[in-house]
């Protein structure tokens, strides 16, 4: 598996999930599935059926959630002489005339919506290395974008 790189908080919040995931989802889902059971012949059971596949989701989270702790790598020094995971970025977004601030941050906990971009999105991979005054054009789904590199920051 990849490297999944997280911030000391990314990896605090995966924690947090986990053991919810753990503690309160499982046991929900097994009660379901208990629920389910007293209703009869398991051939027919919608009810069941549905539990089942719900605790084959919430396994296969859990799963996936214990993989990326295990293989994750911590974000602890970040270099900002040039575009690098952990660091915030401003660029100027050529096309539309506006400054964007982003935090370049693992796959695991990226938020767009809430300015923090992965490092595999088209922007998160375009600006990645870049240093201040660098141009970057990025190919995206809706057109190509092209930035400018302003900033490179902790906050």
């Amino acid at each position: 598996m990849e490297p999944v790189y997280l911030t000391q908080e990314g990896k605090k919040q995966l924690e947090e999930k986990l053991d919810y995931y753990k503690t309160v989802r499982r046991p929900e889902v097994t009660k379901k599935i208990g629920l389910a059971r007293e209703f009869g012949d398991l051939s027919e059971n919608a009810e069941y059926d549905a539990a089942k596949d719900e605790q084959a989701r919430i396994e296969a989270e859990i799963s996936e959630m214990e993989t990326k702790i295990r293989n994750c790598i911590i974000i602890k020094k970040v270099d900002t002489s040039k575009v690098s995971i952990g660091c915030y970025v401003t660029l100027y977004d050529k096309t539309f005339d506006e400054e964007v601030k982003y935090k370049i941050v693992g796959s695991t906990e990226s938020d767009p919506k809430q300015g923090l971009i992965s490092n595999e999105s088209p922007v998160g991979r375009a600006v990645l290395g870049k240093v201040i005054g660098d141009e970057v054009n990025v190919e995206t789904p809706n057109g190509i974008l092209y930035f400018v590199v302003k900033n490179i920051s902790l906050k």
